[in-house]
């Protein structure tokens, strides 16, 4: 086994910035992991900006890059020196600005920021094309109609993988799939749509500011290139002991969309993957161009560059996760010694037990703005009709429900509206980990079948290693679906499930309720203000 350690391009390691953890993975020839590491860590509301520091990056990268090494070495024996791959991963969109020198020009603004409408919607009717609230091209604009001096110092702009990539590599590049929620992607040219940019320009110019866009983006690239290597300053950054060496070659970096996709093998036509965590969003490969715009899907790519369909809600199983606190706060005051999993296992299977509708109870699990349903803030709502019976079955089913509702919103669009098929969906994150419930659920919710499996083993860090894989094997006469299909994903074992109609019938009655229900959402909003931090004693 000591070879896997320093084994040139027969390793891989994929690291993955996501929205409560970083994780590392390093994968072995066969593509299985050989060791993971990972650590925690949350946004800050700051100013009223959803952020992280960038210590808190360097910080938790280099715990997650130090669990690995202690992973490897408990289970193989050995020292983390080398690896022939390495490709970074992280939440898409966003805005990292950056002078000339390198410094931060602003707090970090995440992709769960929903304060960009104004210039969202002026952007979207100028480009003809949708152009979501979390977009670093809405961002940009929404400085510079705010006027904020520091765009007139901006040389640099990029996202979070973008961020890290540059800092291990010095190349300020971007894989296609990130770059796409950046600015649209010309399909034809493989890069930014040139008179999209050329009238940016002009509506900054109008604004005030003289720019040129395409000068202050990152380089594209697709999966199969190799886009720098680590340098030694970039090899300290991962390991600040020393002892991993610089040179290794990188892949370019990607947004989470993107390494979930490759994780779940769905980079294929007709093919699609949900992503359940802190947001939920669904990606679905298209066969042609959708008929027209619409607010509710973002046009992206997979890392390959093939058109997809994006349907992103920013609020996904956070509310669950409070509930399942709540319960397990409950059951240790009963003298329960309960184990947070068993605890969220427990509740999930008790939600088949529920009525099939939620048996006349509603929630919203909006923490933050929901653009899909018109939401700038979010207030987390649960409420019932007085006949309704509240319990535990139907309380548990009505929260799964709503941590899906929204998605299907966007979901109708692209299957009812604009007719588009999908073969399989793919299913992967904390809503999914329990047998059986989140993958029935969605099964009913999107009508289409449901797979799960090892194939999303180690989620989006995992498949970046797969993507710094594909780059070092040096064979750009393959396509990412064939190598996926042929090397990564033969005898994959997959749990699919068919929906079932009285399911279907019954999320049908839910979502009349919910989407009835919006105005008392919207009410909450406009008549419950945020709490005084730690209430009053």
């Amino acid at each position: 086994m000591g070879q896997h350690a320093d084994a040139g391009g027969r390793t891989a390691l994929g690291i993955e910035l996501g929205s409560t953890r970083i994780k590392a993975v390093l994968i072995g020839p066969d593509h299985a992991p050989l060791a993971v590491g990972s650590s925690d860590w949350e946004n800050q509301l700051v100013d009223g900006v959803w952020t992280y520091s960038l210590d808190a990056v360097w910080s938790g990268v280099q715990q997650s890059v130090a669990a690995l090494a202690e992973d490897l070495r408990e289970r193989h024996g050995v020292g983390l020196e080398s690896v022939g791959a390495l490709g970074v991963s992280a939440m898409m969109h966003g805005y990292l600005a950056f002078d000339a020198g390198g410094a931060l020009l602003a707090p970090f603004r995440t992709w769960r920021n929903t304060n960009t409408g104004r210039a969202a919607e002026r952007l979207s009717a100028e480009f003809g094309v949708n152009i979501p609230h979390r977009w670093s091209v809405a961002h940009l604009y929404h400085a510079i109609l705010d006027g904020e001096e520091h765009v007139a110092r901006l040389d640099h702009l990029t996202t979070l993988a973008g961020y890290v990539h540059w800092q291990l590599t010095g190349e300020r590049v971007l894989g296609i799939g990130d770059a796409s929620g950046m600015v649209p992607i010309d399909g034809a040219t493989g890069g930014y749509d040139a008179a999209m940019l050329a009238r940016f320009d002009e509506l900054a110019a109008e604004a005030g500011v003289e720019l040129t866009l395409a000068e202050v983006l990152p380089e594209i690239a697709v999966a199969g290139r190799q886009a720098g290597a680590l340098t030694q300053a970039g090899a300290r950054l991962l390991d600040p002991s020393g002892r991993l060496r610089p040179g290794v070659p990188l892949c370019p970096p990607e947004g989470d969309a993107g390494t979930g996709m490759v994780a779940t093998n769905s980079v294929a036509p007709r093919t699609g993957n949900v992503s359940a965590g802190t947001s939920i969003f669904a990606m679905v490969v298209l066969e042609r161009e959708l008929g027209r715009p619409h607010r509710e899907l973002d046009l992206v790519t997979t890392p390959a560059g093939d058109p997809v369909a994006m349907v992103h809600c920013n609020n996904g199983a956070s509310e669950l996760d409070a509930w399942a606190g709540l319960f397990t706060e409950f059951a240790r005051a009963m003298g329960a010694e309960a184990d947070p999993s068993a605890v969220f296992g427990a509740l999930f299977r008790a939600a088949l037990t529920g009525a099939r509708d939620g048996g006349g109870m509603l929630a919203y699990n909006y923490l933050s703005g929901e653009p899909i349903t018109g939401f700038h803030e979010g207030r987390p709502l649960f409420l019932r009709s007085p006949d309704s019976r509240l319990d535990l079955g139907s309380f548990m089913r009505t929260h799964l429900y709503a941590s899906l509702a929204t998605l299907r919103i966007g979901m109708d669009v692209l299957q009812k509206a604009e007719g588009v098929r999908l073969d399989r969906m793919f299913a992967h994150g904390g809503l999914f980990k329990t047998a059986g419930v989140g993958q029935r659920f969605l099964a009913a919710a999107i009508d289409t079948p449901v797979s799960v499996g090892d194939v999303a083993g180690e989620g989006g860090a995992w498949g970046i290693a797969v993507l710094a894989a594909f780059a070092a094997a040096r064979a750009p006469e393959r396509s990412l679906s064939d190598y996926l299909d042929t090397e990564v994903f033969a005898g994959a074992g997959l749990e699919t499930v068919d929906p079932d109609p009285a399911d279907v019938a019954g999320f049908d009655a839910f979502m009349q309720r919910y989407v009835d229900g919006l105005p008392v959402e919207r009410a909450a909003v406009e008549h419950v203000g945020p709490a005084q931090r730690g209430g009053i004693g």
